[in-house]
């Protein structure tokens, strides 16, 4: 038995299905804790295939891969080195498929624990490709018994109570907390809860990077048996901590270490934006990104978090005009990009107008023009872009915010065409703070240290103020504004808050204040615009509720209530 322990916390971005690149990460950090004395390194949940792995778990020749690794890793503890918690799927003998930690040491696999409680809802889909554990029991290492419960374990209190029923002295925790605006709360007052609950110290180690639509925000802590903080971890960035643990006369205590400063909401959707556009764009292999850039506010949003996840010399813009881009908007888009540093294209769409009308003539016999004329526009630009995409191989990012993908203020195969949207998940009240806020400059994001690391972007202002302050338009037509169509922002996003991520009824809604008649349209809007939505690119999740896996709606749907 033992009275310290050194135990490296390895906050680590990984990548699903690299499982030879995530095993190299495995020995880099192990060979790194060893020269500063641990005795045990904790990564973060199913490291080693990555998270999240979906249907990947379903074949057997992954999970041969994986073991070959396994075995691989267990056999290399056998130099006295610092032994391994890993996170990883596993194959029993019988066949079931778990979500599991191993622990490695002496060169070999020691031992295993399962998940026992698999989430369920909204992202997550465990239940559906693996099988829960038993009730776990704590793992003895170096005569120290610690419980090792699996991410959403900790979440209700019944696994926490058997472990430490059970005899557990401290508990480490991997997992896989996608981000949400102001998640990091909700986690630190969770792990109180267990703390207050079981009176035992707990590590809770979160995985950091992007994959696909989901962001993994890092963030990990330590909370001692007094409920006192003891390490925090920076956001949005690697981090591998030494934590310092010795048995007292009241048990187990972490040392005090480095405390990293939380970021405010929308400090935190920027960072979430930029990492899950810098690991989409460098886990897909693809060279840089593409965009078009109008001179409003959502494309000048998504060239900036492009840039500062890209570097500009990663990030093509190309303006589009028609005959009614006004001159504000040329003037506004060279201004961004000079800002930003980014090469701006010209493409003058005018020929492409003149040539759809003079195909289409015939058919429409005279029809006078109407939205079938503003969605020719949008579908040239994104008929242009495509081909730029195609031509240099870059990704087309799209520059759509979720108000508008709400209620389908969106063209299909025009302005939707893409591989990724930044803006996806983000309403368009969020874009005017976080313009604001980035135009402020990289302290406003979390000081000098995180945004001059994390950010590749200018130090200072990244688009012209007229830009934030002008009325938004889709300028497809004559001094065309976005409240010609939609009620004004700040009312819009609240019924879409109050409809999506509330799932309010009509007459509470109308009850905050909003005009029935309003309330009733916005509804209509947004379950009309399923089918859009399903054929949108993924794009960063920010809400509790984000289009996609995190709100499924049928695309037939006759409930619509008429008041």
């Amino acid at each position: 038995m033992t009275d310290s322990l050194t135990i490296a916390l390895a906050q680590l971005n990984p990548t699903v299905g690299d499982i030879a690149g995530n095993a190299d990460r495995v020995r880099e950090i192990r060979a790194r804790a060893a020269g500063e004395g641990a005795d045990l390194i904790l990564f973060p949940e199913l490291f080693l295939s990555g998270y999240q792995p979906e249907d990947l778990v379903l074949k057997p020749f992954f999970h041969a891969k994986l073991e070959e690794a396994v075995d691989a890793l267990a056999a290399e503890t056998a130099d006295g080195g610092p032994a391994v918690l890993l996170p990883t799927p596993r194959r029993t003998p019988d066949g079931a498929i778990q979500n599991a930690v191993l622990l490695l040491d002496e060169g070999r696999v020691v031992t295993a624990r399962a998940k026992y409680d698999l989430p369920n809802y909204g992202v997550f889909d465990e239940k559906r490709v693996f099988q829960a554990g038993p009730m776990p029991g704590p793992i003895n290492f170096r005569g120290v018994r610690i419980g090792v419960p699996i991410c959403e374990d900790v979440w209700t209190p019944d696994v926490v109570e058997c472990l430490e029923e059970s005899g557990a002295e401290f508990f480490l925790v991997p997992n896989g907390s996608p981000y949400e605006a102001e998640k990091e709360d909700t986690r630190l007052q969770l792990v109180l809860n267990r703390v207050t609950e079981s009176g035992l110290p707990m590590a809770y180690l979160n995985q950091v990077g992007g994959q696909d639509e989901l962001v993994y925000d890092g963030a990990s802590f330590v909370v001692n048996g007094d409920c006192t903080l003891a390490h925090r971890l920076p956001a949005f960035e690697e981090a591998v901590t030494i934590t310092r643990w010795s048995r007292q006369d009241d048990g187990w205590v972490c040392a005090e270490g480095a405390k990293a400063r939380p970021l405010d909401r929308h400090a935190s959707m920027y960072h979430a934006m930029v990492l899950g556009l810098r690991d989409y764009v460098g886990k897909n292999g693809f060279p840089g990104v593409v965009l078009g850039l109008s001179g409003g506010i959502d494309s000048a949003l998504s060239a900036a978090v492009a840039v500062d996840a890209l570097g500009a010399d990663r990030v093509h813009c190309v303006m589009m005009p028609s005959p009614y881009t006004s001159r504000e908007s040329l003037e506004d888009a060279a201004d961004a990009a000079g800002k930003l540093g980014t090469r701006l294209d010209s493409v003058d769409i005018e020929p492409a107008m003149t040539a759809f009308d003079t195909m289409l003539a015939p058919i429409f016999d005279g029809a006078a023009p109407d939205i079938t004329e503003e969605n020719i526009q949008s579908r040239s630009r994104g008929l242009l872009l495509m081909a730029i995409s195609n031509k240099q191989g870059k990704m087309l990012l799209t520059t759509g915010n979720k108000s508008e993908m709400s209620v389908g203020y969106a063209t299909l195969y025009g302005d939707m065409c893409g591989g990724y949207s930044v803006l996806k998940d983000i309403y368009k009240t969020d874009v005017f703070a976080i313009c604001r806020l980035r135009n402020r400059g990289l302290d406003a994001l979390g000081g000098a240290a995180l945004a001059g690391e994390a950010l590749l972007g200018p130090a200072g202002e990244v688009m012209p103020e007229r830009i934030i302050t002008k009325p938004p338009s889709a300028e497809l037509k004559p001094d065309q504004k976005d409240e010609d169509t939609l009620p004004p922002y700040d009312k819009l996003d609240d019924i879409l808050h109050c409809l999506i991520e509330r799932e309010m009824s009509l007459d509470e809604i109308v009850a905050r204040g909003h005009a029935a008649e309003t309330v009733q349209k916005v509804w209509r809007q947004l379950d009309l615009s399923e089918y859009k939505r399903r054929q949108a690119p993924p794009g960063v999740k920010v809400t509790p509720r984000a289009f996609g896996r995190d709100r499924r709606y049928p695309i037939t749907n006759a409930f619509r209530r008429i008041l």
